[in-house]
């Protein structure tokens, strides 16, 4: 244990350490978490409506779908106004996020990215008429401003964020009268760095135009993006990544924030495409999403931790031990765990090393497969982080029974692997608090 111990804290902690210093991540992350609120709107109305939808079907209630109706049309409404136009508000995020990570304007960081992710879309479109495929143009496919845009405005947004960047730190400026009003000021100071950024953003995207015949939006979507979507379908990408979380976790490193940009890219655009599955009525595609990850095994945080809770309040003899658990239970109950990994400690605590990784990895691998063989409904609609084990896997998979049932089991699961290692903490305890006596007398 110890040698394991030691070479993670050689080879993985300055991996993640380094990880978490490289600016632009951290600006990524930050960007997907300031748009929490479009995401927790989007989701609310997508509860609602598949709820409406369900009682509709199950119980035949006409006259409540009825009523309801308007209720649909209104949440219909919302999703047109967060979901369906998703990778504007992340453009604009992304550089804000940009600007303020390398010190420059923020408003004028989030119309470059702006900017820049609308100039690489596609202003054709291709309509079959009669047997024939006609292109329009000067039209644009509003789907191209969904969670499927998001590479295009990542790529695009860095690009123009690095060239304004450069042009204001090399202060390519405009010299202006500070006694300007202020709107007027920033405006003229970041005119010729604005304009150089939106220039070779649109130099390159004519370049890639004139040379493959395509917008760089639908070449990197049928390029790159749906390849590396499919890729995080597999079974051992999700395995490995549940593993780096956890091990990031145990070094006190917050590994999902860490890994946000591999988890959102590879996992946030199928989640977002099982959602409008949902709303349309089509067949979900997607078998592992983002929320898999907190329906299926982080319940009560990362590493299931809400077990290790129940494991020290139904076996460990230890008081102190049993109080931080007492402490720690309800904010577990709504998937918060800082009070047990720092609290407890199993941060930096080798006793939990391997029950903190293995039922992660364990819960995750029957989930996948029972999801893969379809005997679970996939997560198709998203659900707050904080809502409960549980009751979240109801209805992250729109309302399926079997979730719970799924769920539950991993529960037992998780607790049979952490129960030996609280055994093995409290044992620990009373053998150091026995060596400690011998050696006061």
């Amino acid at each position: 244990m110890a040698r394991l111990v030691n070479w993670l804290e050689n080879y993985i902690l300055p991996i993640a350490t380094k990880l978490g210093q490289i600016r632009w991540l951290v600006a990524l992350r930050d960007t997907f978490i300031s748009l929490l609120p479009i995401t927790m709107a989007g989701s609310i109305a997508m509860l609602f409506n598949s709820l409406i939808k369900a009682v509709h079907y199950r119980f035949s209630w006409e006259h409540f779908y009825s009523l309801m109706h308007p209720v649909m049309i209104m949440d219909n409404i919302v999703w047109n106004g967060t979901f369906a136009i998703f990778a504007i508000y992340f453009a604009l995020s992304w550089g804000y996020h940009l600007a303020k990570t390398y010190e420059v304007n923020t408003l004028a960081g989030a119309v470059v990215t702006l900017a820049s992710f609308v100039m690489s879309v596609s202003d054709v479109i291709q309509l079959d008429y009669r047997g024939k495929q006609i292109d329009v143009k000067n039209v644009v496919d509003i789907k191209q401003f969904s969670t499927t845009g998001l590479f295009t405005a990542i790529i695009f947004g860095l690009i123009g964020m690095g060239v304004f960047i450069l042009a204001s730190r090399a202060r390519a400026t405009l010299r202006v009268n500070p006694t300007l009003p202020h709107a007027e000021w920033v405006a003229f100071t970041t005119l010729l760095p604005i304009l150089l950024a939106i220039f070779v953003v649109a130099a390159i995207n004519c370049a890639f135009q004139e040379i493959t015949g395509t917008y760089f939006g639908d070449w990197l979507l049928k390029s790159i993006q749906s390849p590396l979507v499919n890729l995080g379908q597999g079974f051992g990408v999700v395995l490995l990544l549940t593993a780096l979380v956890q091990l990031f976790w145990f070094f006190g490193i917050n590994g999902v924030s860490v890994l946000t940009p591999v988890i959102d890219s590879l996992w946030l655009t199928p989640e977002n495409i099982n959602v409008t599955a949902v709303r349309n009525g089509n067949v979900i595609p997607y078998t592992w999403v983002k929320d898999s990850f907190n329906v299926f095994a982080w319940f009560g945080g990362a590493g299931g931790t809400l077990m290790l809770v129940v494991a020290i309040l139904l076996f460990s003899k230890r008081s102190d031990f049993r109080t931080v658990a007492k402490m720690a239970f309800a904010p577990a109950v709504f998937n918060i765990n800082e009070p047990m990994l720092f609290g407890l400690p199993v941060v930096f605590n080798p006793v939990y090393l391997i029950p903190f990784v293995a039922a992660p990895m364990v819960n995750v691998s029957l989930a996948y497969w029972v999801t893969k063989l379809g005997w679970v409904n996939p997560v198709q609609i998203f659900v707050p982080g904080v809502m409960p084990p549980l009751l979240n896997a109801f209805l992250g998979t729109n309302y399926d029974w079997r979730a719970i049932i799924l769920v539950l089991v991993n529960m037992v699961i998780a607790l049979i692997i952490w129960m030996p290692f609280v055994f093995a903490a409290d044992k620990i305890a009373q053998d150091e608090q026995r060596n400690f006596q011998m050696y006061q007398y």
